[in-house]
């Protein structure tokens, strides 16, 4: 273990970079969200270390600790939240406030939608009909497979 303090000693800047990698390497294995920031926390404290600040071992810990904790706040609630939905593998749910144009006429409040490409089973919201090539927006999920879509405005 006198080796690993050593090479602290002389080399913080690569032993912090060794710690950021060893945490990107286990984020991009299990894609969790959770360890990216503290990756770039430990790239950070490298950069400190490179700039010749010495901090010592506790107070670069410490700097990595409080790093982590801000980046990991900071990114989930502010950047992650306005981009991605909670499930990033609910093919849906990022389609609600998208808006297509209708492959076929609505009769009775049903037909068909295309949004991003792909065409799908609809309901329009309070029924009604609307005419191929209409403009809509995709308002929620209906029961099984089928959009709930108003007329886009």
């Amino acid at each position: 273990m006198d080796w690993l303090f050593e090479l602290y000693r002389q080399q913080p800047f690569w032993v912090w970079l060794a710690v950021g990698a060893m945490l990107l390497t286990a984020e991009v294995a299990t894609g969790s969200g959770w360890l990216l920031w503290a990756a770039g926390a430990a790239a950070a404290v490298a950069y400190v270390a490179l700039l010749g600040v010495d901090l010592g071992l506790p107070g670069e810990i410490v700097l990595f600790a409080v790093l982590a904790g801000l980046s990991t706040f900071v990114g989930r609630r502010f950047i992650v939240g306005r981009h991605a939905k909670a499930d990033v593998n609910d093919n849906v749910e990022r389609l609600i406030g998208r808006e297509g144009l209708t492959t076929s006429p609505f009769a009775d409040g049903y037909g068909r939608v295309a949004v991003e490409g792909c065409e799908w089973a609809a309901e329009l919201e309070g029924g009604g009909a609307l005419p191929e090539g209409a403009r809509i927006e995709v308002a929620a999920m209906a029961d099984g497979a089928r959009l709930l879509v108003r007329q886009a405005g």
